[in-house]
């Protein structure tokens, strides 16, 4: 078994989509492990070392035997293991709805076209600001969506700015804006969201408000 037949994966679990357009939906969940990023807010922490090593194959049968329609790739960044294209249009193949959760700072060009990407932008709160790979925002569609974690006022001004600058809406299904949990208020999120009339899609995390900060759920 060689290194482009494995993933290093820290947990698969079923739970129901927590953000993105797909809120909601049972969703199987593969959190790959490790990330290039440290951003301040990150909470999978966990996922950064670690994990265990496992056959596509094995992967896949783990996905099917929960047996939903919904799946999603997370970690970490997932897009840190080349591996990872293979299993998505593995998944494709097999007909499930499949979205990928990826920190917007590695290459998004060779995912598989059927993949619903969720492109995270990040913040100046985030630490990792200098990160953001902006030649990904011209390989964007309509199928995709672009995340804002926003911490503060000064996160939220960046956010309108960029959002205007390289007319994001236009660009994506769905332009997310979703508050750091535990940091700050999502009714004054909401409130800036709506004085400032954005063409957003305000998010909070679901999964967090029914079972709190529970690891695989």
């Amino acid at each position: 078994m060689t290194g482009a037949d494995t993933l290093r994966i820290t947990e698969i679990f079923f739970s129901l989509q927590g953000e993105s357009s797909f809120v909601g939906w049972p969703t199987v969940f593969v959190r790959l492990t490790g990330c290039p990023l440290r951003c301040t807010w990150c909470d999978t922490t966990y996922s950064f070392h670690g994990g265990e090593r496992k056959a596509l194959k094995e992967i896949v049968a783990e996905v099917l035997a929960y047996g939903a329609k919904h799946v999603c790739i997370t970690g970490g960044e997932p897009l840190s293991q080349p591996g990872v294209h293979s299993l998505m249009s593995r998944l494709c193949d097999l007909g499930f709805t499949l979205s990928l959760e990826t920190s917007g700072a590695l290459p998004i060009d060779s995912v598989d076209p059927r993949v619903h990407r969720i492109v995270d932008i990040k913040t100046p709160g985030s630490g990792e600001v200098g990160r953001n790979l902006w030649t990904n925002v011209e390989l964007l569609r309509q199928t995709d969506e672009l995340k804002f974690v926003i911490a503060d006022r000064q996160d939220y001004d960046w956010s309108v700015f960029k959002l205007s600058e390289l007319d994001l809406s236009k660009r994506v299904g769905h332009v997310l804006f979703s508050p750091v949990h535990g940091s700050l208020d999502a009714a004054q999120l909401a409130e800036w969201v709506l004085a400032d009339r954005l063409p957003v899609r305000m998010q909070l995390q679901l999964h967090k408000i029914i079972w709190g900060e529970e690891r695989g759920r």
